[in-house]
C-alpha cells in the first residue's frame, strides 16, 4: 500500500488516480497507522510553505513521517511536498520545514521572465531511478514560483531552466521529490510515478 498523506493541501485524487492507472496499491489518509503500515508515503503540497507546514504540524504526523523515513521507508514529495522537505524558505521565513535536507527554498531569480513559473518546462535528469525508460529532456509540467537549493547539490536528480537553473527532482537513498507535477505531466509523469510504484 501506498499512503497519500491528506493534511489538507495538494491535488490529492489527481494524484491518487494517477497512481492507481499505474498499478498503485494507493491510499489517502490523515492515519499515523495506516503511514506506519504503508509500503511507501506520497506527500504532496500545494500553495505557500508556511501554510504546508502549519497543517501538516496540526495533524500530528510530523513525528511518524519523520520515524518512518529515518527508517528507510520511501517517500515521494511533489511540489511544495518537496520545498517542505528543507530546513526553511524564503516564503516564510520563520516557519521551519522538515528538515531532511540542508539548504533552502529561494524565489526564482527569472529575470523579466513571469513568476509564477507556470507550464511546461524540459528537463534534464542524470541516471535518477525516477526516470528510468525515459530519454532525452522530455517536458514537465511545472507550478510554482520558489525552488529548493540544496547544500549537497549531489542529491539534485533534476534541473530545468526558467531564467536560473532550477531544481527539479531531488533523489537520495529513499527519499525522493519532484518540484513538478507528475500527474499533470501526461505520459511522461504517469512514467516517473510508476518508476516509484515500483522501487
Amino acid at each position: 500500500m501506498i499512503v497519500l498523506i491528506d493534511y489538507g493541501v495538494g491535488n490529492l485524487y489527481s494524484v491518487a488516480k494517477a497512481v492507481a492507472s499505474v498499478g498503485g496499491d494507493v491510499k489517502i489518509s490523515s492515519s499515523a497507522d495506516d503511514i506506519k503500515r504503508a509500503e511507501k508515503i506520497i506527500l504532496p503540497g500545494v500553495g505557500a510553505f508556511g501554510d504546508c507546514m502549519k497543517n501538516l504540524e496540526a495533524t500530528g504526523l510530523i513525528p511518524t513521517i519523520k520515524q518512518e523515513i529515518f527508517d528507510g521507508k520511501k517517500i515521494l514529495g511533489i511540489c511544495v511536498g518537496l520545498q517542505i522537505m528543507f530546513a526553511g524558505s524564503e516564503e516564510s521565513p520563520f516557519i521551519e520545514g522538515l528538515n531532511f535536507f540542508g539548504g533552502n527554498v529561494k524565489k526564482i531569480r527569472a529575470g523579466d521572465l513571469k513568476i509564477p513559473h507556470m507550464g511546461w518546462n524540459s528537463v534534464k535528469f542524470g541516471g535518477s531511478k525516477l526516470f528510468a525508460g525515459l530519454s532525452g529532456e522530455p517536458y514537465f509540467y511545472f507550478v510554482h514560483s520558489y525552488h529548493a537549493s540544496p547544500d549537497d547539490k549531489n542529491i539534485i536528480a533534476a534541473t530545468t531552466i526558467y531564467g536560473e537553473t532550477i531544481t527539479a527532482a531531488l533523489e537520495f537513498e529513499n527519499i525522493f521529490a519532484t518540484q513538478f507535477h507528475p500527474e499533470k505531466s501526461g505520459d511522461v509523469g504517469l512514467q516517473v510515478l510508476k518508476n516509484f510504484v515500483e522501487l
